[in-house]
């Protein structure tokens, strides 16, 4: 019984640690840990979260910018395709599209990228318990291309005419 309260005491003075508490100013964190990142994967286990990986796979940026270029192509392609009859086959989009040129674009541009930031960040983790993240990316990219392959066909189509 008279462990107990040396222990305690002990540990109250015996703080070891020296100036700020880095924890506490996260943008430096943030900056520091994107030049020189330390953790490639989790530390445990257990720790799955999305704070869990300070650096991610470049191949999974490259994707995500190819995944972004089309994105784009298809925003330049489906308002070509508009301007010579077509009808925008995404019921959502199609409200933007009626409106103006920039917030089609703006807004095509903007959901893809938030949907590519947020599969970049969990990449490492599994989705449904088995298929990992990483994988949804690379269907991502590869229906875009087939839709840009899909529109470029169209466009062609519609020269001949």
């Amino acid at each position: 019984m008279s462990e107990l309260p040396k222990l305690q005491k002990k540990l109250q003075t015996a703080d070891r640690r020296r100036g700020a508490d880095r924890r506490k100013n996260a943008l430096r964190s943030l900056f520091i840990g994107h030049f020189s990142p330390r953790r490639h994967g989790p530390r445990r286990v257990r720790d799955g979260s999305i704070a869990s990986t300070d650096w991610y796979e470049a191949r999974w940026m490259l994707v995500a910018v190819v995944i972004l270029v089309l994105c784009a192509a298809d925003a330049v392609l489906t308002l070509t395709l508009i301007s010579q009859g077509a009808l925008e086959a995404n019921p959502v989009m199609a409200v933007f599209v009626r409106g103006s040129t920039g917030a089609f674009a703006a807004v095509k541009l903007g959901l893809t990228g938030v949907g590519v930031i947020v599969l970049l960040a969990v990449a490492r983790m599994r989705a449904f318990g088995r298929l990992p993240v990483g994988v949804l990316l690379y269907a991502v990219l590869a229906a875009y291309a087939l839709l840009v392959a899909y529109e470029l066909r169209m466009l062609d189509s519609f020269a001949r005419f």
